[in-house]
């Protein structure tokens, strides 16, 4: 056994503590605290400690054909719990597996090592309000000048439309937000909602009559849904391998179990002053509305929607399928709509 250790430079010492009852702590989307037990034998001994991650969806994760195999991440042996923070292996809402040696380095600069820990699975957190700050901030960068609306609109197949009727007492229900976007966004597989769109054509002031999601729009005023009734949340900034960029954002009626869910997570904005969405009353006290003229916002409402608030009709234009961000895998290597924590 001894020998087989000295090819690679490490030396196994049977002396040195094995980590017992790992815990895993304080996970964010890019860090997590890390601590073990340990008994006395040659303590004192211990220089480094040698942790191997793997994303848990690696197929030989873990599977050490010697005890002496490289580790992913060196670090000096200091006071548990330990903090890894930074490191480019984590990306946020991954699961991960982790295990732990006890090293001690020698004079020849050799490792004396102990045996693998057990392994323990872990997965990290989505983004803060903090990362999501970041993500704002960038995305303010872009967003241009603010064009004046004044309908929000939803396209869909007109089974979708019949089928509220029937059998949703004419009203469109909740879903849950889909995995398109930046891959620690918080709502992704969790916040329920209704997606709609207020963008406009630059020539015409109007809605496009192209749509990638069905040849028929449900279509409201605006005041029907974005109004001063209404808290207004940042969700997301991303982008699909083109030229054109997402920004999520999200309304909620003020009380309502949406408007708690994103109060915990998501940096709330000015509905009056931001740079992305407004809603501000004009001289007569009148509601008037305004979007970001460079990106292409979409919108979550939280709460059901009445059909007859509003008109269905069928659209004149094409159904874009390429345009469409079902599921939609964001672009990790755009400097634009990226921040430096994970994809």
């Amino acid at each position: 056994m001894g020998n087989k250790s000295l090819d690679s430079g490490i030396a196994e010492m049977e002396e040195l503590p094995v980590p017992q009852n790992i815990k895993i702590s304080n996970i964010t989307c890019d860090s997590f605290k890390i601590c073990w037990d340990m008994d006395s034998r040659s303590k004192e001994r211990i220089t480094h400690y040698f942790i191997d991650l793997n994303k848990k969806e690696n197929k030989n994760a873990n599977k050490f054909k010697h005890k002496d195999v490289p580790t992913k991440l060196v670090a000096k042996a200091v006071p548990l719990p330990m903090t890894v923070r930074g490191h480019w292996f984590l990306s946020p809402r991954t699961e991960y597996t982790v295990a732990v040696q006890t090293a001690s380095k020698q004079g020849d600069g050799d490792y004396a090592v102990s045996e693998w820990s057990e392994i323990i699975e872990f997965c990290t957190a989505d983004y803060s309000t903090v990362h999501l700050t970041q993500l704002m901030e960038k995305a303010e960068v872009i967003a241009g000048r603010m064009l004046r609306f004044s309908v929000f609109y939803r396209n869909q197949h007109k089974e979708y439309f019949d089928h509220a009727r029937e059998a949703q007492n004419n009203k469109m229900l909740l879903s849950v937000k889909d995995n398109s976007g930046s891959h620690g966004s918080p709502i992704s597989g969790k916040l329920e909602g209704i997606f709609f769109s207020c963008n406009t054509e630059f020539n015409t002031g109007k809605p496009p009559q192209d749509s990638p999601y069905g040849r028929y729009r449900f279509q409201l005023p605006a005041e029907e849904l974005f109004s001063p009734k209404t808290n207004l949340y940042f969700a997301d900034f991303y982008c699909m391998y083109t030229a054109y960029h997402y920004v999520i954002l999200v309304i909620a009626p003020k009380g309502s179990s949406g408007d708690e869910f994103c109060k915990q997570r998501l940096p709330a904005l000015d509905i009056a002053n931001n740079r992305f969405m407004t809603c501000s009353e004009d001289e007569d006290g009148r509601l008037v509305f305004h979007h970001a003229q460079d990106l292409i916002l979409e919108v979550i409402y939280t709460d059901p929607v009445d059909l007859s608030l509003g008109t269905v009709a069928e659209i004149s234009g094409h159904q874009l399928m390429s345009l469409s961000t079902v599921n939609a895998k964001k672009d990790p290597s755009c400097k634009t709509c990226n921040i430096s924590v994970g994809r």
